[in-house]
């Protein structure tokens, strides 16, 4: 099954590949995005080679799907987005993200977030999607 990839005007929201692991690590090796995030920063790089693994694995078995965030400008990796928790059959799923604090406040999660619930209402036909927020 090919991987869906997505557009925004300013993303492209990409399969997390191996080419994505320093990006990703930079990412999450953050303690501000990590803060709310539910996990710790990470501290080796090795962990983020294996949770972009995870990602594989889990859209193989269509219990999630996992986007990057690549800026078309500069075609910068610069966060993840996706569905977590992924029942087609009970028609439902979560959205999650992260974004490194260079690109907060510039509505880059906002325009990816609508893409993805686009997708998930219209092609994957879902009804229901749940999110954890977290603030300070």
């Amino acid at each position: 099954m090919a991987f869906p990839a997505l557009e925004t005007k300013r993303l492209n929201l990409v399969q997390v590949s191996e080419e994505h692991t320093e990006s990703y690590f930079e990412v999450m090796s953050n303690a501000e995005v990590t803060k709310y995030y539910g996990m710790d920063a990470l501290q080796h790089r090795e962990d983020a080679v294996q949770i972009i693994d995870s990602f594989q694995k889990t859209y193989e078995s269509k219990r999630g799907i996992r986007w990057g965030m690549v800026l078309k400008a500069t075609g910068e990796f610069v966060g993840t987005l996706g569905l977590n928790n992924l029942s087609t059959w009970s028609k439902k799923a979560e959205i999650g993200y992260e974004l490194h604090p260079s690109h907060w406040a510039k509505g880059l999660t906002t325009e990816a977030v609508k893409e993805v619930l686009r997708y998930a209402f219209e092609e994957l036909d879902l009804y229901r999607m749940g999110g954890d927020l977290s603030a300070e």
